[in-house]
């Protein structure tokens, strides 16, 4: 795998916003919630611990973590 070069500035709000929508739709999450104070509220399943996130920062973290779990877990398809 070809390594990505680093971002050149910080993610934003929206950006994180973006991604939080995609992992609940893809039922990657159970909830992401935004604070008024920027950090992130986030669940895995319903009746599971409500972790926080402290910024847009790991949410995207945190979505890079799921996709790659998600694409080493499944099967080849060749």
């Amino acid at each position: 795998m070809i390594p990505r070069p680093p971002r050149s500035s910080e993610p934003t709000a929206a950006e994180a916003s973006a991604w939080a929508d995609v992992l609940v739709r893809r039922w990657l999450l159970h909830a992401a919630v935004l604070t008024p104070n920027g950090q992130w509220l986030v669940q895995d399943h319903p009746d599971g611990p409500v972790r926080v996130l402290t910024g847009p920062a790991d949410v995207l973290a945190l979505a890079a973590t799921l996709q790659h779990h998600t694409r080493t877990m499944r099967p080849e398809i060749r």
